[in-house]
């Protein structure tokens, strides 16, 4: 306790000036009350204080708790009440499946699978740098499910194996001669993390909370299960992870296009793995099973009295893994992103939600929907100009939640508005949400760490970026809505 490391000063001197402005000099919009409008005031105190890093998000989170509950925004003169409100979040399932996810996946890291099933696709397809970026791809995405934490996938399990290939191949790291291979693989490495992101509501963190809003936002019409969300990405998610490393291939070629060693390198790694251990096969047993069940397996084979709720199933492959041993507690306790994401989660959608029930997020929608409708625009070209609007917005973010949270509803509404229909909007909006963390270095958790190795340059990074997020836009906006025509969703 000799060194205190308390919160940061500027950026939470920021935060608490614009929650006070808000709340005591701006004054209330006609057609909001009061507490919407001051719930507003910490809400975007709350987002300021997470982009500016006050404090840890989880931290940020329990002050934010706090305030609601010692204001009683959502229920004047009521503190029991406005005490219940604040911790509402803690009882959403959607926040408990994810919390659930992350210490689900603390299976492949412990087992090291995870890295044999890297290692495995390098095996079969490495023989040339392309290959070698396309196993990666398919290794990322085939754990993708099952590990809601994007930051441990590709920065975690995948971020490793990429690096022990760049070095087997004699790339280092800011080299001109022949750190061009490791460059490439790392952009690779990076950018199979947004295309994934957005291929499973389980595949990251904030993808729960987007269904939350589609629900709501349609007073509980669009409801996206766990299987209409992966049929919907399926196609156009393929297309994406296809063409991107091709695409990155013509933007920054590596020196070394064939790899006749790598498969040998991966096939050493394995043998360093041994034989599949009975720790693997059962985690491989659990995430079979957990997959049938997201995806409804039991209820179309034997009827909706066989339905299992997504977080239920969590619960029951967390179970199996602590039964047999595969997971102890202790690994639970450990697991400090599980329950970091728990608290946080919990605190902005109990904001969210009431800013939603106390008729804000409504008004705004309103605004935004009648700013652009004097514009004169078709719905089409309105909607594309709010997608356009809130994926480059995301330059302004250090924060993908953050960013959803803030923007997500509103723009959703303001979009319903204009009378674009509401599947193909929100599937534009909920995958947009993955894709644009191409676009920064910051824009993700797993972005620093790549970028943190030092194979690309900032302004490489940026270049790729921009052009992956306007490629992926055309693939997932042509694609993707003839894709879910097709399938009857709009």
């Amino acid at each position: 306790m000799d060194r205190l490391t308390p919160v940061r000063l500027w950026p939470a001197t920021l935060a608490a000036a614009i929650t006070l402005v808000i709340w005591f000099i701006l004054p209330v919009p006609s057609g909001v009350t009061p507490e919407a409008w001051h719930l507003l005031a910490l809400f975007i105190g709350t987002i300021a204080a997470i982009i500016g890093k006050a404090m840890p998000i989880g931290a940020i989170a329990v002050v934010a708790i706090m305030l609601v509950a010692m204001t009683g925004v959502t229920n004047p003169g009521k503190p029991a009440a406005a005490l219940n409100d604040a911790l509402s979040g803690f009882s959403n399932s959607l926040i408990w499946l994810i919390g659930l996810s992350i210490m689900l996946s603390q299976s492949l890291l412990k087992t090291g699978l995870g890295s044999r099933i890297g290692y495995g696709f390098i095996a079969l397809f490495g023989k040339k740098t392309l290959g070698i970026a396309w196993a990666l791809t398919m290794a990322e995405t085939l754990i993708a499910p099952v590990t809601p934490s994007n930051t441990a996938r590709g920065g975690g399990i995948i971020h490793p194996v990429m690096r022990a290939i760049a070095d087997s191949l004699g790339s280092e790291p800011g080299n001109p001669e022949n750190g061009s291979t490791g460059r490439y693989l790392a952009l690779v490495n990076y950018n199979i993390n947004p295309i994934t992101s957005a291929m499973f509501i389980t595949a990251t963190a904030p993808n729960p909370l987007i269904v939350s809003f589609l629900l709501k936002g349609t007073d509980g019409v669009l409801e996206m299960t766990w299987g209409m969300w992966a049929i919907a990405a399926l196609l156009p998610a393929v297309v994406s992870l296809v063409l991107m490393p091709m695409v990155i291939l013509w933007l920054y070629p590596p020196a070394v296009t064939k790899t006749p060693d790598a498969p040998k390198f991966a096939r050493a790694k394995l043998n360093e793995l041994g034989p599949l251990l009975l720790a693997e096969k059962i985690t491989i047993g659990v995430f079979v099973l957990l997959l049938c069940l997201w995806a409804g397996v039991p209820e179309l084979i034997m009827g909706k009295g066989w339905a299992v709720n997504p977080t239920s199933a969590a619960l029951i492959g967390l179970s199996v893994l602590l039964l047999t041993g595969v997971l102890h507690w202790d690994d639970i306790l450990k697991c400090r992103g599980a329950w970091d994401t728990i608290v946080w989660f919990a605190a902005l959608v109990m904001m969210a939600e009431f800013l939603s029930k106390l008729g804000l997020v409504g008004w705004l929608a309103t605004s935004i929907g009648n700013t652009i409708d004097h514009l004169g625009l078709h719905w089409s070209v309105a909607t594309l100009l709010l997608v356009l609007l809130y994926v480059y917005s995301h330059y302004f973010f250090a924060s993908t939640t953050a960013h959803i949270t803030a923007m997500f509803a509103a723009f959703f509404a303001a979009g319903l508005a204009l009378g674009a229909p509401p599947a193909l909007l929100g599937l534009m909006l909920a995958f947009s949400s993955s894709l644009m963390m191409s676009l920064t270095h910051y824009g993700t958790g797993t972005a620093p760490i790549i970028f943190g190795s030092g194979y690309v340059t900032l302004a490489e990074w940026w270049r790729t970026g921009l052009v992956m997020s306007v490629v992926n836009l055309l693939i997932w906006g042509i694609t993707g809505s003839l894709w879910w025509h097709w399938l009857g969703y709009w």
